[in-house]
């Protein structure tokens, strides 16, 4: 199919645009009903099903579900409107779709960002439009339908997994509040597979948020979490850098054991490792905001700083009953560095275009102040 190559960030994905037949036999259409629990329940039952009904019914019965619940009623009214509103574009914005298959684009001659995309051979979730494709899924059965219509869709691949996710925690958390388990759901679904590295960074990042030891608690913007606490950094940047750390050859002492991964101990190491930093900043870690040392541009250097201090420290701290007494020891110098994570001047001193550049700018300086360089 001809694309698009688009890149943003990191991010490399595709815009097309699909036939409406051609991308609803390729949409996965999934749906899930939680209650307060999080246990699966089912739909209305007291009145016979229409065909919406029907539908959705259907589709809550299917496996791999990831999708906040299809709404009813939001699904009869844009069917309404493409019957009704024929003088305006049936689907005015880009539905967002994305397959856990890294896709192939053969770009044109002469044309680098133009080319032929092949298509995945299972089929697409949706991260945005589920509703709006559901819709013109009961407009074209009616008989008086245009069949040919055509969908703008910009399409994720296997290679933007985290991109795709951090788009639908956006996207989703700003109209709708999803329950923590759509959460876990779409982790499990879309960015895990087979990836073990990945399950034991969203378990790192949950005992994080979660756990009374943690110097995190309650401070990561974790979807579904206490919402009256001050948040320090949301959950996808967190877990971005939490990913990368346990994918590190030095970290395999810290995130393995004689059984294979350890979530256990992942989770202890950045645990102190934290600790230890909250320790020598003192009244400058927390919520004083004269100061930005949990703010989320330190606290993802501290991450990338935890994998330098296992790449030369790793060997001493693994054979330490108690690494976390040395790793206070080894970052005492830190606590004369305080004054430089002031609120005051702090970009002047980083200095960068961006974040990206910025987090690694903190990063090595911790670093060079370490040794560690």
């Amino acid at each position: 199919m001809l694309a698009l190559r688009m890149r943003q960030k990191d991010a490399e994905f595709y815009f097309v645009s699909y036939p409406a037949e051609d991308v609803l036999r390729k949409v996965q259409f999934i749906s899930r009903f939680y209650g307060e629990r999080g246990e699966a329940v089912g739909g209305e039952t007291a009145k016979e099903p229409d065909d919406v009904e029907r539908f959705i019914r259907a589709i809550e019965r299917s496996t791999g579900a990831f999708q906040r619940d299809l709404n009813r009623r939001k699904v009869r009214q844009i069917r309404d409107f493409f019957r009704n509103e024929t003088g305006q574009p049936l689907v005015p914005g880009a539905v967002l779709l994305f397959t856990t298959e890294e896709l192939e684009f053969h770009p044109l001659r002469g044309h680098d960002r133009t080319g032929d995309l092949d298509e995945p051979k299972g089929r697409f979730l949706v991260i945005d439009g589920q509703h709006r494709l559901a819709g013109l899924h009961f407009y074209l059965s009616e008989p008086d339908a245009h069949q040919r219509i055509d969908i703008p869709c910009v399409i994720f691949d296997g290679k933007t997994a985290e991109f795709a996710t951090e788009m639908f925690v956006i996207i989703n958390s700003t109209h709708t509040r999803i329950n923590k388990s759509h959460l876990i759901d779409l982790y499990d679904r879309i960015e895990f597979g087979t990836d073990e590295e990945k399950k034991v960074a969203a378990d790192v990042l949950k005992r994080l948020y979660a756990e009374s030891d943690s110097p995190l608690r309650y401070h990561i913007n974790m979807l579904g979490g206490r919402s009256r606490q001050d948040l320090w950094i949301n959950q996808a940047q967190l877990f971005s850098e939490v990913h990368r750390l346990v994918r590190r050859p030095e970290m395999e002492p810290f995130v393995r054991d004689g059984r294979g991964w350890s979530r256990e101990r992942a989770y202890r190491y950045l645990r102190d490792l934290f600790a230890a930093v909250r320790r020598h900043t003192d009244d400058a870690w927390g919520d004083n905001k004269r100061y930005m040392v949990t703010r989320d541009v330190v606290l993802k250097a501290l991450v990338r700083l935890a994998g330098d201090v296992a790449a030369i420290w790793g060997k001493e701290l693994a054979g330490r009953a108690e690494p976390a007494e040395l790793l206070v020891r080894r970052l005492e110098p830190l606590a004369g560095l305080v004054h430089d994570f002031r609120r005051d001047g702090f970009y002047e001193r980083f200095a960068a275009r961006g974040q990206v550049e910025r987090v690694d700018k903190v990063r090595r300086y911790l670093a060079r102040a370490l040794k560690l360089d």
